[in-house]
């Protein structure tokens, strides 16, 4: 099973198909706005204008499990993180990365790399996963690895 498998919630209700990024090298990170890591939205804006015409895509997941620190709805969010960041790569709807509600994308990719002492628990907002083009887990960062740090991560894989 890769993340081609699986289908993930727009805001809105909708759902996308995750085959729709076949070929594409993702980062795949949960979000929030009202947190300590929250300016990493500007280093994920500076990736994604210099690899989107390359086949990489951001997928940004807003979550409210940690600290409450994305309370707010759909459009809010949006609203933020355009007027505050300038982010044109896509965010998905507001999910749960852990527990019984957890979004099975999330499931899978907590499998496929977990983090210290292979904990597969996401710890905070802003882990990142990458992923290559044959749709595999190839690296999972903490939140505290800013984006720019895995610019050459994602530069070998396209």
């Amino acid at each position: 099973m890769d993340i081609y498998d699986f289908k993930v919630k727009l805001p809105g209700g909708k759902e996308r198909d995750m085959s729709k990024h076949k070929g594409k090298v993702l980062l795949i990170v949960n979000t929030a706005s009202k947190c300590g890591f929250t300016p990493q939205y500007e280093g994920l804006e500076s990736l994604h204008e210099e690899f989107s015409d390359k086949d990489f895509e951001i997928l940004a997941f807003p979550c409210n499990q940690f600290g409450g620190q994305e309370p707010g709805g759909e459009a809010e969010i949006a609203e933020f993180c355009s007027l505050n960041y300038d982010v044109k790569f896509p965010l998905m709807a507001k999910i749960d990365v852990n527990g019984p509600n957890a979004d099975p994308l999330w499931e899978h990719l907590k499998k496929q790399q977990s983090g210290l002492m292979g904990s597969r628990k996401i710890k905070w907002n802003f882990t990142k996963f990458l992923v290559n083009k044959d749709g595999k887990v190839v690296a999972r960062y903490g939140s505290i690895i800013k984006p720019e740090q895995i610019r050459s991560d994602i530069a070998k894989l396209l």
